[in-house]
């Protein structure tokens, strides 16, 4: 009976290694989140219509309205780096409009078209200046950046900057999103007691959300890896 019991504990953990990996891996190669474009999508559209009125923002609003529907085609090259009919691309949008919220918005832009790429490098650096405290837009682009960090191989970095974009969207959308993330790459490091954290926060604070639905089996799967 004893000998049964802890053949099925090494397989619950074996079970549990194997799905914490897949789930990872899965996770690593979703990059940027839908969501993470349609909240940049939005303030992008909301900010062409609230700041129209400066000659140069003017101009480069314009300018980053046709990016924005070459990103939404998911054309990722030529929304960073233009086209042959005018369009300059957000990277020279982003140099050319420097100080404009729209040179801004664009490097948000750039960072996740990067990523798409595979451009991850380039991706850090042009998140990394994007500057803004909107309650959804600035946490999105701190879990673009662990994502990006992860594909990089640098897991602190990645763990910190999605717990980071955690606590600061501290909401039921994206909360729950960056601290699962979070998780899977504490549970990938053997830091099972922040990954446990990790997925309780998700279990206590935002119990509303998609991803509390299964979160208990997250939680006892870095329990039985912990053993």
């Amino acid at each position: 009976m004893a000998e049964q019991k802890k053949t099925n504990e090494a397989l619950n953990v074996e079970d549990a290694l194997t799905q914490s990996e897949a789930f990872f891996i899965k996770n690593k190669k979703a990059i940027i989140g839908a969501v993470v474009a349609i909240i940049i999508i939005i303030a992008g559209i909301v900010m062409y219509k609230n700041f129209y009125a400066d000659p140069r923002e003017e101009k480069a609003q314009a300018a980053l309205f046709k990016g924005q529907e070459y990103f939404e085609a998911d054309a990722y090259e030529q929304a960073l780096n233009g086209d042959s009919i005018g369009y300059v691309g957000f990277a020279k949008i982003a140099n050319e409009y420097s100080g404009t919220k729209a040179a801004n918005l664009a490097k948000a832009y750039m960072g996740i078209c990067y990523a798409h790429l595979g451009k991850f490098d380039e991706a850090v650096k042009a998140l990394d200046s994007f500057d803004g405290d909107d309650q959804m837009v600035a946490p999105s682009i701190k879990g673009a950046l662990g994502n990006c960090y992860a594909q990089l191989g640098q897991l602190d970095k990645a763990s910190s900057m999605l717990m980071k974009a955690a606590n600061e969207a501290d909401n039921n959308t994206l909360s729950p999103i960056f601290l699962m993330q979070a998780g899977e790459i504490l549970v990938k490091q053997g830091k099972y007691d922040d990954a446990i954290q990790a997925y309780t926060t998700i279990k206590d604070k935002y119990f509303r959300s998609y991803q509390a639905m299964d979160i208990d089996k997250y939680i006892e799967q870095a329990k039985l890896l912990k053993k």
